[in-house]
């Protein structure tokens, strides 16, 4: 079994009913003619297990019976972050856990029955010794661009499909290097660590992308951080304006000036005292915006007005609550945000277990009576 198998045992099916022009003018405010509604990342581990037990159709369990309006996503196959590496290896495995290396050459743990992600145990920098020996992973090359890279996106663009590229976060690869306590502490006592090892990876990035957006139309650039938890964020405003900022804006910028209009920034919990910042350094898109950690669409759409745009937003767990519950989430959000647009409506992260095929069949056809009440 692989250490990444539990994804595609989640996935789910994705179509596209709303077209790269209409996504854009929705998320930039250009225009605001018909609500978007999607599912970002599908089931807990377990809940399709739970659904199938409650008579689930195969349609419902793929989610391709529901309704949902959404655009469909399409990533140019160029690689800016880690090259190379170890050949991912499985040491051992039980009912519980897999335990093994990864291509970072760290020990993992993957629990099998509540995780998607492995667990590492151990991290391959410590020092601004240890960097130059994993610097070459982030250095350019020719490998970077997959063959057919270009036939690719300009396919994806006839298709209609928005196309878009990634960058590594600002806070989440020297996390993957040095580990949460690690990266966080170098701030403090290593900041030429991390301001090498992103000036590394922001250079990398830009000469991969100055090629790709002088080539085809790039609408949309995407960063994963992951940088926050119920009690906020593991970086503050100083380590965002020093570090990542400046490594956004270096590829943003060039990326804006040739057309690009959408910047999303994938994070999960409170990420309120660090939005100002990250809008700053390019960010005008966010998601899923966890209500449980205490972020709210509404609320943010107050502060930032037309500054950025949001994916998500809806609370996972009053699907848990029931259908009163479900009712006034739904009400309390919707109506606002079809009002002042560039949203992109969904639940803040995946389906929990535990939510019935009952409750979320009554999810999905509530939000489209309000939806539809209000277009």
């Amino acid at each position: 079994m692989s250490l990444r198998s539990g994804h595609a045992n989640l996935a789910i099916h994705r179509s596209m009913e709303v077209r790269r022009e209409e996504y854009l003018n929705h998320m930039t405010f250009e225009a605001n003619h018909s609500p978007m509604f999607t599912e970002i990342f599908g089931p807990m581990v377990g809940l399709k297990d739970e659904w199938r037990a409650q008579g689930a159709s195969e349609a419902e369990l793929d989610l391709s019976a529901f309704r949902y309006r959404r655009q469909m996503t399409a990533g140019v196959p160029v690689n800016t972050g880690l090259i190379g590496g170890r050949a991912e290896e499985v040491l051992e495995e039980s009912d519980e856990a897999i335990v093994g290396i990864d291509r970072y050459g760290r020990h993992v743990k993957l629990f099998k029955r509540s995780a998607t992600i492995p667990l590492p145990l151990d991290y391959p920098v410590r020092t601004m010794d240890d960097w130059p020996a994993f610097r070459h992973h982030y250095e350019f090359s020719e490998e970077r661009f997959r063959p057919g890279w270009e036939e690719a996106a300009r396919k994806a663009a006839a298709e209609g499909k928005v196309v878009s590229v990634a960058i590594p976060g600002g806070f989440d690869e020297p996390r993957q290097l040095l580990g949460e306590e690690g990266v966080c502490v170098a701030f403090y006592e290593q900041p030429e660590l991390i301001h090498d090892i992103l000036r590394t990876i922001g250079e990398t990035a830009r000469r991969v992308l100055d090629r790709v957006s002088a080539t085809v139309q790039v609408d949309q650039l995407n960063v994963h951080e992951d940088m926050a938890g119920k009690s906020g964020p593991l970086a503050g405003p100083k380590q965002i304006r020093e570090f990542i900022a400046p490594y956004y804006l270096s590829v943003w910028e060039m990326l804006r000036d040739r057309g690009a209009l959408t910047f999303d920034q994938d994070s999960d919990g409170n990420m309120t005292a660090v939005v100002q910042d990250f809008v700053d350094a390019g960010v005008n898109v966010m998601h899923p915006l966890e209500p449980a950690a205490g972020m709210d669409i509404v609320a943010l759409r107050e502060q930032f007005g037309q500054r950025l745009a949001f994916v998500g937003g809806l609370d996972k767990h009053c699907l848990r609550r029931g259908g009163r519950a479900i009712v006034e989430e739904l009400e309390r959000k919707i109506p606002p945000m079809m009002r002042t647009g560039g949203c992109v409506l969904g639940l803040d992260h995946r389906i929990p277990d535990g939510t019935t095929l009952e409750a979320y069949r009554f999810y999905i056809a509530k939000a489209w009576e309000i939806m539809d009440r209000e277009t």
